[in-house]
């Protein structure tokens, strides 16, 4: 158990445990995407978008897709396709609740990340879906944010965990397949194999779209 005895309650705590940023890390918000940011997010081919519901309820979801997926309309609004998925709508149904989303974008290789932060919305426009097409195949939706802030993020993390490099890389033998994850956690309406072999064709055919 973590005691209350130590908690941190205030940013004045935390400015006097930690001290303050330097100047150049309070500037480095944008209002809207340079050219720097904008160069990151076309050679992004892995995204995470964080939402909430009205309540405060938050989901981390991950996208991904060939570099350049997501599509930049102008310096302030950004297309995100929403592809076949596992049918939750976690995060489509958390922007009808609360339009607030924050997106950070990876690229291969590169310790930073590029981060934004706007208004989201849904669309089903049909010129804009034909942009995001791939393999032939059109998103059913596109999560449209209106950007309203933008930013590098150091690389500090990524150093420390050595996320690119294989050297580095924890072993994943005893870990479970998601297939046997489901089956132990869940309901499943498949067995094991069934789900493994359908996992599967994901990486040969276009299941993914």
């Amino acid at each position: 158990m973590v005691d209350d005895e130590h908690a941190v309650t205030s940013a004045d705590e935390l400015r006097e445990m930690l001290g303050s940023p330097r100047a150049a890390q309070l500037a480095k918000c944008l209002p809207q995407l340079d050219e720097h940011c904008r160069r990151w997010i076309e050679r992004s081919p892995w995204t995470v978008i964080c939402s909430s519901d009205a309540s405060g309820r938050m989901d981390l979801s991950p996208k991904g897709d060939p570099a350049g997926f997501v599509r930049i309309l102008d310096d302030t609004t950004i297309a995100i396709p929403d592809r076949r998925g596992n049918k939750r709508f976690d995060t489509l149904t958390n922007i009808l609740e609360n339009p607030r989303v924050a997106v950070m974008f990876l690229v291969p290789g590169r310790d930073e990340v590029v981060r934004v932060g706007g208004r989201a919305r849904i669309t089903t426009e049909p010129d804009l879906l034909a942009t995001l097409a791939v393999r032939d195949r059109e998103p059913a939706l596109a999560i449209v944010v209106e950007i309203d802030e933008a930013m590098f993020h150091c690389g500090k993390s990524m150093i420390r965990s050595g996320l690119w490099e294989p050297d580095r890389w924890p072993g994943i033998d005893g870990l479970a397949s998601y297939a046997q994850c489901l089956a132990d956690q869940t309901p499943a309406d498949e067995t094991v194999a069934q789900m493994e072999e359908r996992f599967g064709s994901w990486r040969t055919g276009n299941e993914l779209y």
